[in-house]
């Protein structure tokens, strides 16, 4: 095979790879192709420079050849130009007069066969944030944090064997805490309200569903429902919201949209950067699963990830500021009916599944 040769296959490769998204379906073989687009646009973008500087285009297989890999580079490339620095904010910078309604947050999804968990303790140490969620945790991560945590006086603990537990620590009052089982039984989320020095409240939500991996789940469809149901409830809530969690998702993908587009809120990556927290162990194959979502009475004091704590996910900190009197300033356009359809049908569809599921077991 010749070099030019090569080089289509290649470019045949990132076109394909970059048209099975647009496939109609959950399975997880299609939707796992959601996540490498940084990737794929540099592939992209790589064979499409070497064909002009290679080669001569004359015949019409090389002109459409390099059409179709132009548009395909051209569609990677507007998935991820949000996330590129560029200073358009979709959330604002908060003002520094709000010392007193400033709320930070460290999430760490831990690894749960992670057996060392001192650089966790220490990161959650030097962070000293008001909110601690941990994600992946059993009983066994819960006692390991016991003592880093012991100066938080509230907490909502769903420590499970099954890599979806969850462990929640707060400096800041909290009030109606639950425990949800949205979508399966077996995954747990957590639903709260925060109460500021202020007096103001603030329901939070925290999710980690699962994957669309064949280890996991072999569809995104539970995946998919459990952020449609948490979108719907913080659209409707009558408080400043925020949601934060390992989504299993990327944040261009066409479910983190809607679920975006759903509830009305704001990503403070928009304009800053990607903040790629998965895979903390490969420097080539890295994206961002883990979230903070937030409604647009809030603004950005600062947001970093946090240092390797021997999981494959960087930890991530989040220091926000309540300033309800400039949420018009940000705030997000209303979903269209078709977007509404989507979330209401892929919650159906969860349902379905689980209830066929659940007779087969009977």
């Amino acid at each position: 095979m010749n070099l030019k040769s090569l080089l289509q296959a290649f470019g045949l490769v990132a076109i394909i790879l970059t048209l099975i998204p647009f496939i109609a379906a959950d399975y997880w073989w299609i939707r796992v192709f959601d996540f490498p687009h940084t990737q794929l646009t540099i592939l992209t973008f790589v064979a499409l420079v070497t064909y002009f500087i290679k080669f001569d285009i004359k015949e019409k297989k090389d002109y459409g050849f390099v059409f179709i890999l132009g548009a395909c580079f051209i569609f990677q490339l507007l998935k991820i130009v949000p996330y590129i620095p560029h200073g358009k904010f979709e959330m604002m910078d908060a003002s520094p007069e709000k010392e007193e309604e400033r709320i930070k947050f460290f999430i760490s999804n831990v690894l749960q066969d992670n057996e060392d968990p001192e650089k966790l303790i220490n990161e959650i140490k030097n962070k000293d944030a008001d909110i601690v969620l941990l994600m992946e945790t059993n009983t066994r991560w819960m006692n390991d944090v016991k003592t880093v945590v012991s100066n938080y006086p509230y907490k909502l603990e769903a420590p499970l064997d099954n890599t979806y537990g969850m462990l929640l620590y707060s400096k800041l009052p909290l009030k109606n805490e639950k425990i949800n089982y949205l979508v399966d039984d077996s995954i747990p989320s957590m639903e709260t309200v925060l109460q500021l020095p202020t007096g103001q409240e603030i329901q939070l939500y925290c999710i980690h569903p699962t994957p669309p991996m064949p280890q996991e789940n072999p569809s995104s469809t539970d995946r998919d429902a459990e952020m449609m149901l948490i979108a719907k409830m913080a659209k409707d809530h009558p408080l400043p919201v925020i949601v934060a969690g390992d989504f299993n998702d990327v944040a261009w993908s066409q479910s983190t949209l809607l679920f975006k587009d759903m509830s009305g809120l704001l990503d403070p990556r928009v304009g800053r950067g990607f903040y790629n927290t998965f895979n903390a162990k490969t420097y080539i194959m890295r994206w961002p699963l883990d979230h903070f979502f937030a409604s647009d009475e809030f603004r950005l004091v600062e947001m970093k990830l946090g240092e390797d704590v021997d999981s494959d996910h960087f930890p991530a900190y989040f220091e926000i500021t309540l300033e309800p009197n400039l949420a018009g300033e940000q705030k997000q356009d209303e979903p269209s009916q078709k977007q509404k359809k989507d979330a209401d049908d892929q919650i159906e569809k969860a349902r379905e599944e689980n209830n066929d599921e659940q007779k087969q077991n009977k």
